[in-house]
């Protein structure tokens, strides 16, 4: 299959596109590199001639509601507007668990990404993921030295690359709406990933736990991000994306 990938270039994407690429898939890469605005639709009508299915994880570094909501709007409505001109039969789209209750900024972005997605005109399936492994390495390399400023947030975090297998077995099926969401075996507290990642890679940084104001802290200390069942399992531990990346090292 012709499959579109937005933010093929990313952290997530980059994993979709080398998976449909191994299934014997034509993956369409959509990014800036690449001449594609998902935000303002440049690129977009050539890049999608011939696509079947679009998968989405296209993303903004964010916590203000104001710039998470203004790009999704942006970028969800020219994708799918796009797509149906190009014939697309399936957009797949990656969401987080919580982001349709929790009232965070960013989360406020996604779900009227999800709101647009279910009101498109072109069918769809949504995926909601709890966080990536990753993104206690994200945490660390966005605070200042020497500290790490890291959200009270209980989770079960899943291994990028099996989200990005599983979007890539949901585009080759049928549209489904919203799917079951996908998270890994485990559950955990962000604070304590951050402190084993920081013992793993033999850095030493002072760990900050804040939790968040209002009920969007209260929401994501007491497992507003962690799904209910039925929901699929990954199976990839915490441990064993450290033992990753020690052997990368």
């Amino acid at each position: 299959m012709r499959i579109a990938v937005a933010g093929g270039t990313g952290l997530l994407g980059a994993l979709v596109v080398a998976e449909l690429t191994r299934q014997g898939d034509d993956p369409v890469v959509l990014a800036r590199s690449r001449g594609v605005d998902l935000t303002d639709g440049t690129g977009l009508a050539a890049a999608l001639a011939g696509v079947e299915a679009v998968i989405d994880v296209a993303n903004v570094t964010t916590t203000s509601r104001r710039r998470s909501v203004a790009f999704f709007t942006a970028a969800t409505s020219q994708l799918l507007a796009a797509a149906a001109r190009a014939g697309a039969g399936h957009v797949v789209t990656l969401s987080i668990v919580g982001a349709d209750t929790v009232d965070f900024g960013y989360y406020l972005g996604k779900r009227r990404q999800e709101e647009l997605l279910a009101a498109g005109p072109v069918p769809w399936t949504l995926l909601r993921a709890t966080q990536f492994h990753e993104f206690a390495g994200q945490l660390v390399d966005r605070s200042p030295r020497p500290f790490v400023v890291v959200p009270r947030m209980a989770t079960r975090p899943v291994a990028a690359g099996e989200v990005a297998a599983h979007l890539v077995r949901l585009a080759h099926g049928a549209p489904q709406g919203t799917a079951q969401p996908i998270a890994g075996p485990e559950d955990h507290d962000m604070g304590d990933l951050v402190r084993r990642l920081l013992r793993a890679t033999g850095q030493r940084r002072l760990v900050v736990p804040v939790r968040l104001p209002g009920r969007a802290g209260a929401a994501m200390a007491g497992g507003a991000l962690v799904p209910a069942e039925p929901h699929v399992h990954g199976r990839q531990t915490y441990a064993e994306h450290l033992e990753t990346l020690a052997h990368r090292s």
